[in-house]
This record gives C-alpha cells, sequence and structure tokens, in this order.
C-alpha cells in the first residue's frame, strides 16, 4: 500500500475537513396541528409522526398519552 512522501500541510488538511459539519434537522409544519392553533405550528422532523397528536402522512401513526390534569 503506497505511502505518502512529504507531509501534507496544515492548510491541506483543513480546506478537505471543511465539509465535515453538522447539518441542521429537516423540520417541517404538522399539517393536523396546524387548524388546531391558527398561527402556530407543532414543527416535527421530516418523516416522522408528529410527537404532539402522533399522525404522519393524514393518518394516526402512534398513540399519544393524555396529558396528566393540573388540580388546583
Amino acid at each position: 500500500m503506497p505511502l505518502p512522501k512529504r507531509r501534507h500541510s496544515n492548510q491541506r488538511t483543513r480546506k478537505r475537513r471543511t465539509h465535515y459539519k453538522l447539518e441542521l434537522p429537516a423540520l417541517v409544519r404538522c399539517n393536523v396541528c396546524a387548524p388546531l392553533a391558527p398561527g402556530v405550528y407543532q414543527m416535527r422532523l421530516d418523516h416522522h409522526a408528529c410527537p404532539v397528536c402522533g399522525t404522519y402522512n393524514g393518518r394516526q401513526a402512534i398513540k399519544i398519552k393524555e396529558a396528566a390534569g393540573t388540580e388546583e
């Protein structure tokens, strides 16, 4: 297996590594939660079920537990 004859410079190494970075997750609006509260949109990960209502692609994908009522 061939080995490099000379050392790579720092600039060359850093130029290659400029593309090793984190990307923001793709967020989309939930179409089911949006009409319930106009102007307030629940964001969810693309291609995932909504964490609030549990719908995916217009149908119920997972069951969401009811929030415990506040005691007064």
